[in-house]
């Protein structure tokens, strides 16, 4: 098994797209604004990280990794000042229930139905120690009446906390750290190397230091691209990823999983094909 035909990678790269479209959605970007928020990383960032209450920005470098410092203290703890983490929350979930009314595939909703009992079983069974991104998205409560969408796509956002969280300490566990994580993804080329520099913060002088680091680690070659040791550690940090996702997974058992991943890939195919969730983008995120 290699690690992009993983249980657990397979099921990320089908509930990926549910979650991304909140950055993508004009709904949330004009809610965000409409609340005081000013530019879109400030939405990003205060969306993103509400549900951890009024945090700095030295947290959120930490757990947003791959972000320059700069990137997330133009918008972090200023955010706040405009609108506290419960109206972004709460401002949030309104629209991001709003935009997959737009963008989920009509005549979906048994399929929402079920994936989200399955996915709400796999969040019932995660380990949140070292995870708090994943942690504190857990514990966002919705309303009664809340509706299959958008109970799906909670379910769908601390899963993919969850491997994220997790993916991060691979990375440093590997010897990365965020700039060197951002390079060595962008290597891979499942997104372009100027969009990931531009969109995470960084400047030129940065991004050339971190690949003449790269290059004399003999990570990268000298036209930028993975060496045969750069690509078995990231092969390496993907294996670990998909290991430390795992424990969900094993609650819902093989069929589960394979059901979930069934019902998942139409949904998150429907939303990339319609440009909902675009191709390329700066996560990565490829059409499953």
């Amino acid at each position: 098994m290699t690690f992009e035909t993983h249980p657990a990678r397979r099921l990320w790269a089908g509930i990926e797209p549910l979650h991304a479209l909140v950055y993508f959605a004009p709904e949330v970007a004009e809610g965000a604004k409409a609340i005081g928020l000013k530019g879109w990383f400030m939405g990003y960032f205060a969306g993103r990280a509400a549900p951890l209450g009024a945090v700095g920005p030295e947290a959120v470098t930490a757990m947003f990794f791959g972000f320059a410092p700069d990137r997330v203290q133009r918008a972090l703890p200023d955010a706040w000042a405009f609108a506290p983490p419960e109206k972004v929350l709460a401002t949030q979930l309104e629209t991001v229930d709003r935009a997959l009314e737009r963008a989920l595939p009509p005549g979906s909703e048994a399929d929402q139905e079920r994936l989200v009992t399955l996915l709400e079983h796999a969040v019932g069974n995660c380990d949140f120690g070292g995870r708090p991104l994943a942690a504190a998205w857990s514990a966002v409560r919705l309303p009664d009446d809340a509706s299959a969408r958008l109970r799906l796509w909670r379910a769908a956002t601390v899963l993919r906390e969850h491997r994220g969280d997790g993916h991060v300490l691979a990375c440093v566990d590997h010897g990365l750290d965020g700039l060197h994580a951002a390079i060595t993804h962008a290597a891979t080329g499942l997104t372009p190397g100027q969009r990931v520099q531009t969109t995470r913060g960084w400047t030129e002088a940065q991004w050339e230091r971190a690949l003449v680091d790269l290059i004399g680690r003999g990570i990268l070659d000298s036209a930028g691209d993975l060496t045969d040791t750069g690509t078995a550690l990231r092969t390496s940090v993907e294996e670990a990823t998909n290991r430390l996702a795992s424990a969900p997974l094993r609650a819902l058992g093989e069929y589960a999983v394979e059901e979930a991943v069934n019902l998942a890939v139409p949904l998150a195919r429907y939303i990339m094909d319609t440009d909902a969730v675009p191709v390329p983008n700066p996560v990565g995120i490829v059409r499953p």
